[in-house]
């Protein structure tokens, strides 16, 4: 096997036949990895991957875990397309379980309609959802359902019962990674704070004329947090979408420009990316309740 060689499985049964594990379902497939013995340095899905990992050991940070973060197991969250590499040991962890199946899979399942609703398959490795014993033990149960179903004979029922099964579990995913965002609330915090001013600097700067409203790419990488990641940080740690956030400090910026003798509404305007100083005074007058003017000399 050459050097740093990634497998690319394009369909289900081929992951099956590479890992040694029976086919139930030419569209999904639960395999436990004990042994799997996958060749190749990296695997590329082209399908939807979950792994839940159950060998990372303590001091691990292939998938991002910290001294903060519960250790009983972690899941990582792939879409088609993604390549996987765990470590420099192997491409797959020699003890944990993956779930694989096929969008196909999902075809006239409610699934299908919101599946990128759950963004965490956005995120990169290193931003891993790690589970405490209880939680492990519920999703644990989740793939026990989805492994009973795929041993029943296919039907009608089977792909829907199958991603509800799924969905279940994408949803106990969800809280628990929005547990994970409370048990690093210090970190976070950090991390907003170093937003905070990278947006001013974006605005500050005159950015908002000159590139438009910030989008989570502008400041994820600096942050070395994958975009979508980002994003759902921000909102969970100050209840806003990257734009109501930029709107708000956009505002701030205005009332502080207003108060200079040098700057007039139609500047602030401009320098702040407004279209017109009509749409800059619609919008300040919404969020602060008087017209720019009115701001202006109310201060003085």
């Amino acid at each position: 096997m050459e050097k740093d060689k990634t497998l690319d499985l394009k369909t289900v049964c081929e992951c099956n036949r590479c890992l040694g594990t029976e086919t139930l379902h030419p569209q999904a497939t639960l395999i436990n990895l004990a042994n799997s013995g996958l060749p190749g340095d990296a695997v590329k899905f082209e399908f939807y991957a979950i792994l839940l990992i159950e060998d990372c050991p303590d001091g691990c940070c292939c998938c991002g875990r910290k001294y903060y973060d519960f250790s009983t197991a972690t899941m990582v969250f792939l879409t088609p397309g993604e390549v996987f590499r765990m470590s420099r040991e192997g491409a797959l962890p020699s003890k944990g379980w993956l779930l694989a199946f096929h969008p196909d899979l999902l075809f006239r399942t409610t699934l299908r309609t919101h599946l990128s609703e759950y963004t965490f398959f956005r995120y990169r490795k290193e931003e891993a959802l790690h589970l405490s014993q209880r939680e492990t033990a519920t999703i644990t149960c989740c793939l026990e359902h989805i492994e009973s179903e795929l041993h029943h004979p296919i039907d009608t029922y089977t792909a829907t019962i199958l991603s509800r099964h799924i969905e279940l579990m994408l949803d106990y995913c969800s809280r628990y990674y929005q547990r994970q965002f409370i048990t690093r609330e210090n970190k976070n915090k950090v991390l907003i704070a170093r937003f905070d001013r990278l947006l001013d600097a974006y605005i500050n700067e005159g950015r908002l004329a000159t590139s438009g409203m910030p989008r989570p790419d502008d400041f994820a990488p600096a942050l070395n947090l994958s975009p979508a990641y980002f994003a759902d940080l921000l909102k969970f740690e100050t209840g806003k979408t990257l734009d109501e956030y930029t709107r708000l400090r956009q505002m701030d910026v205005a009332k502080r420009l207003l108060l200079s003798p040098a700057e007039t509404p139609t500047s602030v305007a401009r320098l702040l990316g407004f279209a017109s100083v009509q749409s800059f005074s619609i919008l300040f007058k919404k969020l602060t309740g008087m017209a720019p003017g009115e701001y202006r000399w109310g201060q003085n």
